[in-house]
């Protein structure tokens, strides 16, 4: 059997068998060889005869076989089958018959190789060095020229290039097999310099001139820009059909030079250079984006074509001139559009407005950045020039006082809340401290000081502290800054005194007076004396929630312990904490011995209160005024056990309350005449008392009495609750006929009190809303000329009638009186300190020692120095006082505990 071998891989092969172009059959047809089927038995069975000649490996590689189809170059093979018993036996080597394998011994000689290499044809040759491979009839193809192909090459590719610049579809296939073979051939750097300079000279003719044409015939730039946009659409898609034809050259070659750019980068390069670089075009490009941008900022031109400026950033990222061209420019003309834009808007609008328009421009700004695919140095560049005009520039009127002022008196609270974050961005959210605080001050002042509206000062102030307390949590973000300055302008105004007729011409703040009055509505009266529009008011910070709520939630103890957390939080910005003190002792003692607290758990959880915020010694006086009703039952108690062991029985119920008087208020005893059925009972308990605590005296305050009548009415008979001096003007009329008139001398007489006090009680009974005396002639005042008769024709739904109401009420002389003694205590309180001072520290400066006594009454409330100085000279020892401390006011007392030196210096002498 021949073999045949390949002599080159594109041409005929002749073989020495004589025939020429012989192959192998075709997939469906089998060769004679192979044409009888073996089974494995045949397969592995030894041949006779066995063809010792080799294939050469070459011959394996790369040529396949051909086989001829004559007869005699078919090999026969005569197989003898194996048996199936001893397919899988094999001959032994061992001489001696044992059938053991020797595993230990040294391998004997392979018996194969030595058969195999004795067995060789006969008529073979043994092969003693290469042989020479003869081919026949072989036609040497001609060489072709290496040029004259990249020439023809070129000239196709030169032709396809321009129908690509004239838009024409042409096949690529063979235009990337003819790329390919010149890359072969080592012709790509002359191949890649032919086509940059084909496809320069088209940008610069096709692109250039007539974009330099359009842009010198009067386009704006906005329209230059446009026909940019397609000039360089139109180039990236030539570029792009380009790029598929030299693809093979821009992956083998340009991707690994490091001296010539990609195809890609090429068509960046050449556009930069040759269209937006130059100077006709580049500065109406540039302009035709910031002018879209301008309009877009402009409301009342024409709106932005959103599409082209996106386009024309994308074009200013792939040209890589975003950043050294387009914005600058931008950023300029933007630098320019905020300064005057801050400008007009400042000066035409209202603060209110002018923050709106300032958080509107900023949003719009940012939005076009993020849609327009701006670099992050652009956004932050455009914030800067955004808080630097609108904020930093105009930071006089965003801090304008009035103008801040007029946004929180109107409760502006949404154009505040922007006010606010519009300085924060740059952190001027301290900068609000000023007009904050001068808002609080004036607005609390004109609160404190309204005469008119004096009763109500306590519940607008509550409303006044609920809408700052709101506007710092909500339009301020809780700033710490801020908080300080709504607690410091709070006590500021809260503590200013004035002299005037609501403090009776003394310096004592008015709020005290105030809160301790509001308390005692609220105590007296419940959860009904609290306005409307406080009573479903807490916390600010406490959210409530539906499905927490229970019955609990609406209590009345609920309700008032609530109220009362709200004063006692504007009660902790008054410094005069002794004008409470007094007002709040009067009223608690009213309704201690009245019996009108809606609630004794309000009651003492006012106390602890109190005690908590100012102190046990505070409370000290107070909490002895609840033990001394305490035990004045304990003693009532005892007194009718020993009325019902003596088997007495009084004409009266007669109860009386033992009071303290250093824990007391201090009431003056008023000359009044007692019934004799009252002064006989009266004297009893006073024996009583003085059997059982000797060496105490009792005083009895009449003024503070009260008491139950019954009253026959020819209608129906009612139960009367008076006070003790309307009990006595009412009995005098018991002993005068129905229709007797009484006059004023003869009640004075009779009842023998002041006309002060007796014109008051007679006004309750015969002007008020329970008239049961008549008063003629009919009128609202008390003259001394009146006279007074029993109203027959009274008449009331209620049996039980609360006539004594005017003595819960406050006169103006016990207001005068409480406030002169507030004020003397503190001057006697400034006085003790004084001395204090100077015992410790002998010889001190004036300036010094107005600073030390401020500190040391400061609980007591804040004392004017003009103050501090007249006490101080009070103590002074009689010396001539220089010129300058000359004042009429000033009384030189003969104490002589301090004398003054000279260098205003004073010297402790006692």
């Amino acid at each position: 059997m021949q073999h045949s071998t390949s002599a080159s891989d594109c041409c005929g092969v002749e073989t020495k068998s004589g025939r020429q172009d012989q192959r192998l059959p075709s997939p469906g047809r089998s060769l004679d060889v192979f044409q009888t089927q073996k089974t494995i038995a045949e397969l592995f069975a030894p041949s006779k005869h066995r063809n010792t000649e080799s294939t050469t490996s070459s011959a394996h590689k790369r040529l396949k076989r051909e086989h001829s189809t004559n007869t005699d170059a078919v090999v026969s093979f005569e197989l003898e089958p194996i048996k199936a018993e001893n397919m899988y036996t094999f001959s032994s080597t061992n001489t001696n018959g044992s059938t053991v394998v020797d595993l230990t011994g040294s391998p004997t000689p392979s018996p194969r190789k030595n058969s195999v290499s004795q067995r060789r044809p006969i008529n073979s040759v043994p092969q003693t060095g290469p042989k020479k491979l003869v081919v026949k009839n072989f036609r040497k193809t001609p060489k072709s020229n290496p040029d004259q192909y990249y020439n023809t090459v070129w000239d196709q590719l030169d032709r396809a290039l321009s129908a690509i610049f004239r838009h024409e579809t042409i096949p690529l296939e063979e235009l990337y097999r003819g790329v390919e073979n010149v890359c072969r051939q080592e012709k790509a750097p002359a191949l890649f310099q032919k086509l940059s300079d084909r496809c320069k000279d088209n940008l610069i003719e096709n692109i250039r001139v007539p974009l330099v044409e359009a842009a010198s015939g009067g386009l704006t730039p906005t329209e230059l820009l446009r026909a940019a946009i397609k000039a360089w659409t139109t180039w990236r898609e030539q570029i792009s059909t380009i790029h598929r034809i030299f693809y093979y050259m821009d992956r083998s070659y340009l991707l690994h030079s490091p001296s010539q750019p990609t195809i890609e980068e090429m068509s960046r390069i050449m556009f930069r250079t040759h269209i937006f670089a130059d100077a006709r075009l580049k500065s109406l490009i540039l302009q035709g984006a910031c002018d879209l941008i301008a309009s877009d900022r402009k409301t009342d031109k024409i709106q932005m074509d959103a599409p082209l400026l996106r386009e024309a950033i994308d074009m200013f990222h792939t040209l890589s001139v975003y950043t050294k061209e387009f914005e600058p420019k931008m950023l300029g003309e933007s630098q320019g559009y905020f300064n005057e834009w801050s400008q007009s808007q400042s000066s035409r609008l209202s603060l209110a407005c002018y923050v709106e328009e300032c958080h509107d421009l900023i949003n719009r700004e940012m939005t076009r950045c993020l849609a327009l695919n701006f670099e992050p140095t652009t956004e932050k560049d455009l914030t800067t020039q955004l808080d630097r005009f609108l904020i930093i520039d105009q930071e006089h009127v965003l801090v304008h006082t009035k103008s801040v002022s007029d946004l929180m008196a109107s409760d502006k609270l949404d154009s505040l809340q922007q006010l606010y974050t519009l300085l924060e961005r740059e952190g001027l959210g301290e900068k609000l401290r000023p007009p904050f605080e001068a808002f609080i001050n004036q607005q609390g002042s004109e609160i404190v000081f309204d005469e008119a509206h004096e009763a109500e000062m306590v519940v607008r102030l509550l409303q006044f502290k609920k809408k700052l307390d709101t506007l710092w949590e909500f339009s301020f973000a809780k700033h710490e800054g801020l908080g300080h300055s709504l607690r410091e302008a709070f006590e500021s105004f809260i503590n200013k005194t004035k002299k005037s007729n609501m403090t009776w011409g003394t310096d004592n703040p008015k709020p005290g007076e105030m809160i301790a009055k509001y308390v005692d509505m609220i105590l007296r009266g419940g959860s009904k004396a609290i306005p409307t529009h406080l009573s479903c008011t807490g916390d600010n910070s406490k959210i409530i929630n539906e499905d927490d709520m229970d019955e609990d939630v609406d209590d009345e103890d609920t309700v008032i312990n609530r109220q009362l957390d709200q004063v006692l939080d504007m009660f902790r910005f008054v410094h005069g904490k002794a004008v409470f003190e007094a007002f709040y002792k009067k009223d608690l003692a009213r309704r201690l011995l009245m019996q009108r607290s809606a609630s004794a758990d309000a009651e003492k959880n006012m106390l602890d209160r109190l005690s908590s915020e100012c102190g046990s010694g505070f409370t000290h006086n107070l909490e002895q005024m609840f033990k001394d009703v305490e035990l004045a039952r304990d003693e009532m108690a005892s007194y009718k056990q020993m009325l019902q062991d003596r088997h007495k029985k009084s004409t009266v119920d007669l109860t009386v309350n033992v009071l303290s008087a250093s824990a007391w208020p201090t009431y003056p005893d008023v000359p009044v005449e007692v019934p004799i059925d009252i002064q006989k009972a009266s004297a009893d308990f006073e024996q009583h008392y003085r059997m059982k605590h000797t060496g105490r005296r009792l005083a009895w305050k009449h003024s503070l009495a009260h008491c139950q009548l019954k009253a026959v009415f020819p209608r129906k008979d009612k139960e009367l609750v008076v006070s003790s001096f309307q009990a006595i003007v009412l009995l005098y009329f018991n002993d005068k006929h129905d229709e007797e008139s009484v006059g004023y001398a003869e009640l004075k007489a009779a009842t023998s009190l002041s006309d002060e006090e007796l014109k008051r009680t007679l006004q309750s009974l015969a002007c008020a809303k329970y008239r049961v005396l008549t008063k003629s002639p009919k009128g609202k005042d008390i003259n001394e000329t009146d006279s007074f008769c029993v109203n027959l024709k009274f008449e009331d739904p209620k049996y039980r009638i609360k006539i004594n109401q005017v003595q819960l009420k406050e006169t103006k002389e016990e207001n005068k009186e409480t406030h002169e003694r507030v004020a003397a205590d503190r001057h006697y309180e400034t006085q003790a300190a004084i001395v204090r001072i100077m015992k410790s520290r002998k010889k001190i400066k004036h300036a010094e020692l107005v600073v030390e006594v401020i500190k040391a009454t400061k609980n007591r409330g804040v004392l004017d120095p003009a103050d501090i100085k007249k006490n101080i000279e009070k103590w002074i020892a009689s010396f001539p006082m220089p010129p300058y401390f000359a004042d009429d006011s000033c009384r030189l007392i003969e104490k002589d505990y301090m004398e003054r030196n000279d260098g205003n210096v004073y010297e402790y002498i006692a």
